[in-house]
């Protein structure tokens, strides 16, 4: 029997939210087309989708928005304590540290609750916007509660009220990020809440998962390799270069999907309206356009497309964020999957307790003698 190591290929549990097959290159939450979803939908829309296990009707989407909206300011104790932390600690760990205070100073209890998993889903982009402009020696600002979720969060990280064709490409992005299966994060959350920990403790342990370079890091290679082409002259030869020296290309091909990631699929829709007003985006898509017939001359039948993480980082660049937000918007996106993972893992709750199997030396049998 072949030994199987990191649990792949392992069932860990049953689930109605999320759906991977990536033979076929499906991704489906709830039932629904996950790259339908974000380019039809709102984020509101999708978030309440894998909370509630179906699309709200039109009072249902205004009582979330409301609810979100209301649950944006931070406490004054977090703020504080978001003011304290040096700037060398990385953003991803003040996220866990604030998900730890939270759990402390709110009373979370077990099992789960909805209302709390709207709350910080609410509070996330607040907290990562607060941090990142204390760093850059700006003021943070209050969400405007008239924006939508994608929105409000570009405004509070920039200051400025965001383009429409830049909120419908963020939207799409953070709404794709949302749900990906039993992943590392969500697997890793619904560890934690499965020993009766609080919601908070359970969303520290998927940001803990998230933070790892081979989870939440890998937009960052592919903005170095867009940077380092520079221009569209450059791209043919860079690219042939490197295929040529048996090195990757940096956002093609994934190790799940063997056909056309759905996410790119739908990125590539979201975008349309970009197209011609960034030079940094214009500059991707070409490259994505040669690499791919670059990647048939070179590796024929090999079924190598553009995967998520190269589109995420053509927007992410293309919206001016900082590489230093990449993992943590990935995490905005995220939580929503994570929470509704915890609250379905709460309804037929059975702490996570797999074997291992002993490779390590074996004494010899003790004698035992007693006292007399």
């Amino acid at each position: 029997m072949a030994k199987v190591t990191g649990l792949e290929g392992v069932v860990a549990g049953e689930t109605e939210i999320g759906w991977v097959d990536g033979e076929k290159g499906y991704l489906v939450y709830r039932g629904y087309w996950a790259k339908e979803l974000a380019v039809s939908k709102s984020y509101e829309e999708v978030a309440y989708l894998l909370w509630n296990g179906h699309l709200p009707d039109v009072e249902e989407l205004a009582q979330l928005k409301a609810q979100m909206a209301a649950e944006r300011e931070l406490p004054e104790y977090l703020r504080k304590m978001l003011d304290l932390y040096p700037a060398s600690v990385p953003l991803m760990l003040v996220l866990q540290s604030a998900m730890a205070a939270l759990g402390d100073q709110e009373n979370t209890t077990w099992p789960p609750t909805l209302k709390q998993a709207v709350r910080l889903t609410a509070m996330l982009p607040a907290i990562i916007a607060y941090r990142y402009r204390s760093l850059q020696g700006l003021e943070p600002l209050k969400s405007l509660p008239e924006l939508g979720h994608a929105a409000n969060y570009l405004y509070l990280l920039t200051g400025k009220l965001p383009e429409e064709a830049h909120v419908k490409a963020l939207s799409a992005y953070l709404i794709l990020c949302m749900e990906h299966g039993m992943n590392a994060s969500t697997f890793a959350g619904r560890v934690v809440l499965s020993t009766e920990s609080d919601i908070c403790a359970a969303v520290g342990g998927a940001i803990g998962a998230m933070k790892g370079p081979l989870h939440g890091g890998a937009p960052y290679e592919v903005i170095s390799m867009l940077e380092e082409i520079g221009t569209k002259e450059r791209a043919e030869p860079w690219l042939r270069e490197k295929l040529e020296g048996g090195e990757k290309l940096m956002g093609f091909g994934h190790r799940i999907y063997k056909t056309k990631d759905p996410r790119a699929e739908a990125l590539q829709i979201a975008t349309l309206a970009m197209i011609g007003k960034d030079a940094s985006f214009d500059l991707a898509l070409h490259v994505e356009a040669t690499a791919v017939k670059l990647l048939e001359e070179y590796k024929p039948g090999r079924r190598l497309f553009t995967n998520v993480e190269f589109y995420a980082a053509a927007i992410l660049k293309a919206l001016h964020l900082a590489p230093e937000i990449f993992t943590p918007t990935f995490t905005a996106g995220r939580i929503v999957g994570w929470t509704a993972h915890l609250l379905e893992q709460s309804e037929n709750n059975r702490i996570f307790r797999p074997q291992s199997t002993y490779i390590g030396p074996i004494p010899e049998e003790p004698v035992l003698t007693g006292h007399s």
